[in-house]
């Protein structure tokens, strides 16, 4: 502590005195509105209809790939240079860059999983008011205006998007700051750059001041902008992360949509404030068609939304119709960034699983997790010692409750030392992870990318030698202030320096893990307690590049690396858990996130719906909040409700401050225990369903956790909900969100659907609000007829403790008295699931006839688990059922039949879940 000074210590106590408070809120001074953001308000007080831009149609270049075309800005003279791509899948890429910049300009990498394949584009018509392009199949089409440079796709005679339309591109091109003497000789040079010279200059365009903060812009104003206007679209989702509703809202009142990640302290609900990670997508729907918007952009963005529908009361909207207004809805969208290029992908639909598999092809497939992932896991900052790891484990099992992983913050390390242990504390880890393991539980460690300053730390000395620190804009390395005091920030751009962090998780180098030890990435926007916005300065330098251009993908790449050195450990064989709080477009490749500090709150409880739901709608399904807020102490009642709604949710994580009282889940009596309880072995009885969803979403990209329109589409009453939600298409739950609520209204989707509720097996119409009495034991959930799905009802202390156990079988009839499901299994850890390590089963009732039958003939894989039940909700009573294994052998099944609520009851099966089989009833 000798050689830190006075006034940076001051800065950490006062950082360390605020995260010690339960009782403080977001302080919004700490982080900019965009009338502080110079950029955002020069590119915001842009006039619409105003647009200096034309396109230059004798530029134009058509080859079987691409459109090349040069756009005029007419006030300043610079021109850009426009690529449009047609990309397989019903995908077009809009690219805009300087023609002729001074240097290059940051175009992001390792994003997408490859260059996109493309598709022909061929010329339908030119004059001189612009072209027209074919994309191919339904009469889809590109129209290309001269003056104002403008870009609608068609359909038919519909126009499903529309780029510039309001005028509203702006590309600030790379310049020499006016008095210099390289740009006198750039003048004399080049006529048209007396057009240039003469541009006005204002406040914040070479530097700009934020509280004590001089950011220096030696690249001078860098910003691109461009509007994008969708025709007929009144609900927009999408560009998380936001503590703010399913449907975004308009910002024509307020701030815009903020993407930058940042390290919000007790972050405010229901506004538009930037949070921990940034994912530029927007997905808008219809009830004929959705689409979506990538802005590929990782410096800081603004996204603005205005719509001619927003503020129009229920009265206006009923008088439009009863007059016939001819007055089409139209959400508009205004993307602003710092720097870089424009690089958009317009997601063409038509459906909403189109557009989710369209993303998918871009930036990859959520990761397939391991299947204890998917079950409880236990944390707090801290669990002091070994002692109170097994006092806590040891809890687990004393009460009955299941969970498979345990964790450990800051607090376990040597002074904030990642990748070492306090040897007080924790002398013997691979012991307590042994113990662990003989019970087949596991354990996470945090490894955050700040690393503490000190000659005596093996990884501060080789980051340092090797050259691998994030730099100052005057070269040197960049230090900032976080948990272990002064830090440096490796620079995680760089691939060497990803594979260099990857080799440190071996097991040789990461002394006293195991396999069974998972890791967990956090504070990496990166938080610099120090730093402008509580972050890095945007004038340090990755290499060519300053962290402006990159900021919002250091967390990708962060836990990139993370994610490569779990699998590198164990010879590519094992599938890695890691958890991130930071993240971008394509994050989802590498592991789960959850949505940061939040508090012990209803209303945080609440937003972590939309939040969720949010971060499936563009790729990222592996999401959770911490399960009685991480904030606060929860009362019992919110800490029950808060378990019953995680247990339904994809990440399932109980976490608290350290200023907290202790929570465990038997330390609020022995009711609230039981209750919580059963919503924990409800979570373990559904693994099953849940590992299938998630193997379904890496396959496809389908989010896990979904909003009811993502599957009822054409129902505009489901499009703005967001106190419910599907896990996967079968299953519907509308968690209890209010305090001291009696009752909750569900709305169950489908005129033509039948919902079954899970725990009394009541039948209920699709196309209604129902109102569910509820109690503390209630988790309302349904199961959707036509549907099968598998469970495991014998829950143990650990998901693989169940591996072997037996499946019961729920089939719920609709009303065509048919159902469908799956059962998948394989190891639940490994990647041999790639080596057709597996099995895929299609379960199947029709005609009276359950049967499983091999989806992947090609694939094998071995299971002991049987079939020990098969309940049919729905049914009528049979005279007897009748089972057929796959090597002919008949036998009839024992029945119980519930003539009160139609349940059929088909015990004591026992055939392999592997094989094919029948049974019918007669």
């Amino acid at each position: 502590m000798a050689d830190f000074s006075r006034s940076m210590l001051a800065i950490l106590v006062l950082w360390l005195a605020v995260c010690l408070s339960g009782t403080l809120a977001v302080e919004r001074a700490n982080f900019k509105t965009c009338d502080q953001s110079a950029f955002c308000k020069r590119q915001r007080a842009l006039n619409p209809g105003e647009s200096p831009y034309r396109a230059l149609l004798e530029t134009m270049e058509l080859t079987n790939t691409r459109l090349t075309l040069q756009l005029k800005n007419d006030k300043n003279k610079v021109r850009l240079l426009l690529e449009l791509y047609r990309l397989q899948g019903n995908i077009t890429r809009v690219k805009i860059n300087e023609l002729k910049p001074l240097k290059p300009r940051y175009e992001v990498p390792d994003v997408l999983i490859r260059e996109p394949p493309t598709e022909p584009l061929s010329l339908l018509s030119q004059d001189e008011n612009g072209v027209v392009l074919s994309l191919g199949a339904e009469s889809q089409r590109v129209i290309v205006s001269v003056r104002p440079f403008r870009l609608d796709i068609m359909e038919g005679r519909d126009v499903l998007l529309s780029l510039n339309s309001r005028g509203l591109l702006a590309f600030e091109h790379l310049r020499m700051r006016k008095d210099t003497q390289a740009d006198r000789e750039a003048e004399d040079a080049d006529l048209e750059d007396e057009a240039i010279s003469n541009e006005s200059e204002e406040e914040g365009m070479w530097d700009e001041t934020f509280k004590s903060f001089t950011d220096s812009k030696p690249n001078g104003p860098t910003a691109v902008g461009l509007d994008f206007s969708l025709p007929g679209v009144e609900h927009v989702y999408g560009i998380p992360e936001h503590a703010d509703s399913l449907r975004l809202k308009t910002t024509e009142n307020g701030d815009p949509y903020r993407l930058y990640n940042l390290d919000v302290f007790q972050y405010e609900l229901h506004n538009s404030m930037a949070l921990y990670g940034s994912i530029p997508v927007m997905v808008a729907h219809n009830a004929q068609r959705t689409t979506g918007i990538f802005w590929l952009n990782a410096a800081e963005t603004w996204v603005d939304i205005s719509s001619n529908t927003a503020g129009k009361t229920v009265f206006g909207k009923m008088l439009d119709y009863v007059q016939g207004s001819s007055e089409t809805p139209q959400t508009d969208v205004h993307w602003l960034s710092e720097s870089g290029i424009i690089d958009v992908f317009i997601m063409l639909g038509p459906t909403p699983k189109d557009v989710f598999s369209q993303y998918a092809s871009l930036t990859g497939t959520q990761a397939f997790p391991p299947l204890a992932a998917l079950a409880y896991h236990q944390c707090r900052w801290n669990y002091n010692d070994q002692d109170d790891v097994q006092s806590v484990d040891a809890g687990f099992d004393e009460h009955d409750i299941p969970y498979d992983f345990i964790w450990l913050d800051i607090e376990h390390t040597d002074g904030k030392r990642y990748f070492t242990w306090d040897t007080n504390k924790f002398p013997t880890p691979k012991e307590m992870l042994q113990s662990l393991m003989d019970k087949k539980r596991k354990m996470v460690t945090i490894v955050d990318p700040h690393i503490k300053v000190d000659s005596s730390y093996k990884i501060h000395n080789e980051i340092k030698s090797r050259g691998f620190y994030t730099k100052t804009k005057d070269g040197s390395d960049y230090e900032g202030w976080c948990w272990p005091g002064s830090a440096g920030y490796p620079d995680f751009s760089r691939e060497d320096m990803r594979d260099w962090w990857a080799s440190m998780f071996a097991f040789d180098q990461y002394e006293g893990t195991m396999e069974n030890l998972y890791t967990w990435n956090d504070m990496n926007e990166p938080s610099v307690f120090n730093g402008p916005e509580i972050t890095m300065h945007k004038d340090a330098k990755h290499g060519d590049w300053e962290h402006r251009d990159l900021h919002n993908l250091y967390a990708f790449y962060v836990q990139m690396a993370t994610a490569k050195g779990l699998i590198q450990r164990s010879g590519g064989v094992e599938r890695p858990f890691v958890l991130t709080r930071g993240f971008f477009a394509g994050s989802q490749r590498y592991g789960a996130v959850w949505t940061g500090d939040n508090a012990a709150e209803w209303g945080h409880l609440k937003i972590s719906i939309p939040m969720c739901l949010t971060m499936g709608l563009v790729g990222i399904s592996f999401c959770g909040a911490d399960v009685g807020g991480f904030f606060k102490s929860p009362n019992s009642e919110l800490l029950v409700r808060w378990y019953q709604t995680g247990a339904y949710q994809p990440f399932f994580r109980a976490h608290a401050h350290l200023d907290t009282t202790r929570r465990e889940p038997w330390l609020f009596g022995p009711e609230n225990t039981a209750l919580i309880r059963e919503a924990v072995r409800q979570r373990y009885s559904l693994l099953p369903y849940w590992y299938q969803q998630f193997y379904h979403t890496y396959h496809t990209g389908q989010p896990v956790m979904r909003p009811l329109w993502v599957e009822y589409p054409q129902d505009p009453a489901s499009f703005a909900l967001e106190d419910e939600f599907l896990i996967g298409k079968d299953l519907l739950v509308h968690p209890v969100t209010e305090e001291g609520a009696t009752g909750v209204t569900a709305y169950l989707p489908g005129k033509e659907e039948v919902w079954f509720d899970v725990h009394t097996f009541q039948k209920h119409s699709g196309g209604q609000n129902l109102y569910i009495p509820v109690t503390m034991r209630s988790i309302p959930v349904f199961q959707r007829g036509g549907s099968i799905i598998p469970r495991k009802l014998r829950v143990r202390r650990s998901s693989a403790c169940m591996e072997h156990d037996p499946y019961t079988v729920y089939v719920a009839l609709g009303n065509q008295r048919v159902a469908e499901g799956e059962l998948y299994i394989d190891d639940g850890h490994t990647f041999n699931f790639e080596k057709k390590e597996f099995i895929h089963r299609r379960l199947l009732f029709a005609n009276n006839i359950l049967s499983s039958v091999n989806l992947a003939p090609e694939a094998h894989f071995p299971t002991h688990s049987t079939i020990e039940r098969i309940i049919i909700l729905g049914a009528n009573k049979p005279t007897r059922a009748t089972l057929t294994t796959a090597d002919g052998q008949t036998r009839i099944l024992e029945i119980d039949f519930d003539a009160s609520a139609s349940v059929l009851t088909l015990r004591k099966p026992g055939m392999n879940a592997g094989t094919d089989w029948t049974v019918t009833l007669h």
